[in-house]
């Protein structure tokens, strides 16, 4: 079982996402959880798995409920249909799903620019039966470029993720070269630089890639990072990753961003699960 080291904790920003953790708990009493347990920075899926286009009510209601608790929200998925579950995005999957992503593109990023949240992750989407991947890749360029703009147009980052192959093994950005080639197309489509990589260590490290090559390959395209341990998915400390190196390697690359927390609590309440990580080095200056 690999230790994390309370130096590297020192110089990291964490922030806890609500959408893995504390959901023992309704969305809006999340924050203040999060809070309780000591973070000032949270991130989020999209939370209305059912609909892009929420009433603005639902929107003002998770405002305030982030506002509440002095938290701050840096880092919200695009709709990316029913996640968790089944769905792995919607933005490359033709017909009804592209078109929801595409509705719901304005709303994420106006919401965001309201809570100052200035990263938004757009998730690819699974191979769909019957489809050509090639009109696939076509139509997700269409629908990256949009969401990129208006990521641009609210001063947020677009960032794209790979996945693991063992747990979405139909989802076609399963390395990190893979998405980086996305991340270049985007930015090369637009001209603006704001299409980043959502470096998440747990779903490389199901792919078996060299974390180590890959932080330092990629951590000047890296706009967000996202940890949990492994086997398992648990807490840094549960499984058998030197989280606490990777995150001192990134670091040492360059890389000055928020960590989010994206693991899974297991069998104890999630306010449990931060016992690897002292109180002092919860709440990051926002």
């Amino acid at each position: 079982m690999a230790r994390f080291s309370e130096d590297a904790g020192k110089a990291q920003r964490f922030d806890v996402n609500l959408s893995i953790l504390f959901t023992e708990l309704p969305l809006l009493e999340r924050p203040a959880a999060a809070a309780a347990a000591g973070f000032t920075a949270v991130e989020l899926w999209w939370p209305w798995i059912e609909t892009p286009t929420p009433p603005q009510s639902e929107l003002d209601a998770l405002k305030k409920a982030l506002d509440d608790a002095g938290t701050r929200l840096v880092g919200l998925n695009f709709y990316a249909g029913q996640l968790p579950g089944p769905d792995r995005g919607a933005l490359s999957v033709p017909g009804e799903e592209s078109d929801r992503f595409r509705a719901n593109i304005d709303v994420a990023a106006d919401f965001a620019a309201s809570v100052g949240c200035t990263a938004l992750n757009a998730l690819y989407g699974n191979r769909v039966d019957g489809a050509d991947p090639a009109a696939q890749d076509a139509l997700a360029l269409e629908n990256l470029v949009l969401a990129a703009r208006a990521a641009h147009r609210v001063g947020a980052v677009l960032l794209i993720e790979a996945l693991n192959k063992p747990e979405s093994p139909l989802y076609p950005l399963v390395s990190a070269p893979a998405a980086v080639e996305v991340v270049d197309k985007v930015n090369a489509a637009t001209g603006l630089g704001n299409a980043k990589f959502l470096l998440d260590l747990y779903h490389l490290s199901m792919n078996g890639e060299d974390l180590e090559a890959v932080i330092d390959a990629y951590a000047a395209k890296t706009g967000h990072v996202q940890i949990a341990d492994n086997p398992g998915r648990g807490a840094p400390g549960t499984g058998d990753l030197d989280l606490s190196g990777l995150l001192t390697r990134l670091r040492e690359r360059g890389y000055d961003g928020w960590v989010g927390l994206e693991y899974k609590a297991g069998d104890r309440p999630s306010a449990e699960s931060f016992d690897w990580l002292p109180r002092e080095l919860r709440a990051a200056a926002l």
